[in-house]
């Protein structure tokens, strides 16, 4: 059934206006006394049922509420140093299917693509539209921001203090990335991975002076989107709900 994400608290009537309202029309022909999934700013989650519509709103009236909170007892933010356009894409769209808060684009000294500003905030706008895509698609009841373009000092700055961060490395080759986890667990968790090309020595020391800690995956070099969604998945696992209850996993 599909997913909407409402501005304002569920009642016992909506109005749906917009690109959500264009998209139920002259995409999906919606009919009076269809239904959609609506999710409102304080992630209540009901069923809705279309009543009428005009030529730029939907009005949809409450069948039910759902008890149906589908986000991750981990509080996490992926800082991915970007990379090329199809490759970017995918990893924000698994991101958000792997349960993060917030993504964060890094420009870092070895990324392959540049962007100027108005290239900058239209890929800004791409990402933040394939996350919410996503969050719809997966059954989030909150959606993912992703934040303009930063630069890998700005965000060390502004980030320091947000929990623990961790940064996958090539070059590590003792701590791994499940043992900071279980030590993180409870915390937030920042994941930091490098562009196509990696770190420099340099930004691996920033970061580390930033209190940021090297892990490694394992012992092989994965591609950055790979190891992305790796590191994700692994700390979903580790503290968050992949995989079952936290009784089940013990």
């Amino acid at each position: 059934m599909r997913r909407l994400f409402y501005k304002g608290l569920l009642q016992d009537e909506i109005t749906i206006t917009g690109g959500d309202a264009h998209h139920l029309m002259h995409v999906m022909r919606a009919k009076p006394g269809q239904e959609v999934i609506v999710v409102d700013d304080e992630n209540q989650v009901g069923r809705m049922k279309m009543t009428a519509f005009t030529e730029s709103a939907v009005t949809m009236q409450l069948v039910e509420r759902l008890e149906a909170d589908t986000e991750s007892p981990l509080t996490s933010t992926l800082a991915q140093c970007l990379l090329k356009a199809d490759k970017m894409d995918f990893v924000v769209q698994k991101a958000v299917e792997l349960g993060v808060n917030r993504i964060i684009p890094i420009a870092s000294r070895n990324v392959v693509v540049r962007y100027d500003a108005k290239k900058a905030k239209s890929r800004q706008e791409r990402w933040q539209k394939i996350a919410d895509e996503a969050a719809k698609q997966c059954g989030r009841t909150a959606l993912v921001t992703v934040e303009p373009i930063a630069d890998l000092t700005s965000f060390l700055t502004s980030n320091a203090a947000d929990g623990k961060l961790l940064f996958c490395y090539e070059n590590e080759e003792q701590t791994g990335v499940k043992t900071q986890l279980r030590a993180a667990k409870g915390n937030p968790l920042t994941m930091l991975i490098g562009p196509e090309g990696g770190f420099t020595l340099a930004e691996a020391e920033a970061v580390m002076r930033a209190g940021g800690t090297s892990v490694t995956l394992g012992p092989r070099i994965l591609r950055a989107e790979t190891a992305a969604v790796t590191a994700l998945t692994i700390a979903q696992y580790e503290c968050g709900d992949l995989g079952g209850s936290e009784e089940e996993k013990e």
